[in-house]
């Protein structure tokens, strides 16, 4: 864009920002029953238009399993939905909490109110859940909300905009459509919040933007979320999950497995489980219509390089499947300088790495940037509170991977470089909220502000220096 074109860009955002904001003025605080019936009428669009979403994600990824879209993809938003309709009443009360004794019998409540407008720039992997679950919770938390859905799948930004423009009005939710240059304008609107999906390079430039209006961010990125596996860990179960989060969606999902640390004499046993494990999946996907294909060439490009970085410095490859325009890779014996060892994969490449103890497993967790997920297979309850303890990232799944996504209750969000703030449930309605602290005072109290001189002044302030 030229500087007259990026000139008209602002304009235009800016107007409909304040348009929303204008008609936020007039309702500031929207009652339980609106928001219930905003969540409604959106959960009923998502499930009136569940056929449109299969096609055109398989239309913007080439391919792609209904079940990729259904289950991973708008499920977990109606499932949040039902979650917030269900619990948003208890959330909107206000919450007494305790007063120290020297205001006694005061009283606090914290009432939870709407910031205004909130800003989701949404990824493209998931370009359905992750546009609509942000824009449910900004809705629960009685906000309006502009919505800019990512360039890379154009045709699900194409649908997003007709089905919400269907279902609100503009001065609610409106959705802005445009390449990187849009984005960079959005990302520089005075809203009320920001919430954003993405990669961490990225985030780190919508932060910056952000702050040149002092906007507060919820970001929610990425990293190199690893599986660790126990000595005493079900390598059957573990080959079938990690199988399953490296091909859905071909591995281009945020908290998919980046890479398995396996004891060096288990290391054998476990490849011969994962590789028939993973061929398995790609090959039931390719009956379902995928699996996924990698969303650009660009993308897919970036990993075929990956893979042969290591192939050239002495790693072993091994492909399990000719499915997909990434095949399925197991990759063992990376060195630390490689890329595929530094960078966030993001799709079906699976680095084995090997360890002597458990704390160089852990350690090796810690060395690197707080990754988004960690996922650990093991009986040991003493271990699991020792892994819980010692490590530091987004969220965990014990036993599994990905399933702690799906927890509504659960906080969902990375940590350092892997994001801020979470979401999900009540954490992302408190996100989206202003906790306004309220105390009052009695009429009657030994409270002895602006009553100098007072008979208590001496000893209220001794007390409260005890």
């Amino acid at each position: 864009m030229d500087s007259d074109t990026v000139t008209g860009e602002t304009r235009r955002l800016a107007a409909v920002l304040a348009a929303q904001r204008e008609a936020a003025a007039s309702e500031v605080v929207p009652d339980l029953a609106s928001r219930r019936t905003d969540l409604a009428r959106l959960k009923a669009a998502i499930r009136a238009h569940r056929n449109d979403f299969v096609a055109v994600a398989r239309e913007d990824f080439g391919r792609r399993p209904a079940e990729d879209t259904l289950i991973l993809d708008i499920g977990p938003v109606v499932q949040g939905i039902n979650h917030m309709h269900r619990h948003l009443g208890a959330w909107m009360r206000p919450e007494r909490v305790p007063v120290p004794h020297t205001l006694w019998p005061g009283r606090a409540h914290i009432h939870r109110q709407p910031l205004g407008v909130v800003g989701i720039m949404a990824p493209w992997n998931y370009p359905f859940g992750l546009s609509l679950l942000p824009l449910a919770t900004a809705l629960a938390a009685g906000n309006r909300a502009m919505l800019k859905p990512s360039e890379l799948a154009p045709a699900s930004s194409r649908l997003l905009a007709d089905l919400l423009a269907d279902t609100f009005e503009a001065t609610q939710v409106a959705v802005v459509e445009g390449g990187v240059e849009t984005g960079t304008v959005f990302a520089g609107l005075p809203f009320d919040h920001l919430f954003f999906t993405g990669s961490t390079e990225v985030g780190r430039k919508v932060m910056r933007a952000a702050a040149e209006n002092l906007v507060p961010v919820t970001l929610e990125l990425g990293g190199k979320s690893p599986v660790l596996l126990a000595r005493d860990a079900d390598f059957a179960k573990a080959a079938r999950d990690i199988a399953f989060g490296k091909v859905a969606n071909a591995g281009q999902t945020c908290i998919a497995p980046d890479y398995v640390l396996v004891h060096e004499d288990d290391t054998k046993d476990f490849i011969a489980r994962l590789k028939p494990e993973m061929a398995r999946a790609a090959k039931i996907a390719g009956r379902r219509g995928g699996p996924a294909g990698i969303i650009s060439a660009r993308h897919a490009e970036r990993l075929a390089s990956l893979q042969e970085e290591a192939r050239i410095g002495g790693a072993v490859v091994i492909e399990t499947g000719e499915e997909g325009n990434v095949t399925p890779t197991i990759i063992i014996g990376l060195r630390p300088q490689m890329r595929l060892t530094r960078e966030e994969i993001f799709g079906p490449l699976l680095p084995v790495v090997t360890y002597a103890t458990m704390e160089e497993a852990i350690a090796r967790i810690g060395s690197g940037p707080r990754p988004l997920a960690l996922y650990l297979y093991t009986a040991n309850r003493d271990l699991k509170g020792r892994v819980l303890r010692d490590t530091l990232s987004g969220n965990v799944t014990l036993n599994g991977v990905m399933t702690h996504y799906a927890v509504e209750s659960l906080p969902f969000g990375g940590v350092g470089a892997s994001g801020i703030g979470a979401y999900h449930g009540r954490a992302g309605f408190e996100a989206m909220s202003h906790a306004k602290g309220v105390f009052e005072e009695p009429r009657r109290s030994l409270i002895p502000f602006g009553r100098p001189g007072g008979r208590f002044v001496k000893l209220f302030a001794r007390y409260m220096m005890r």
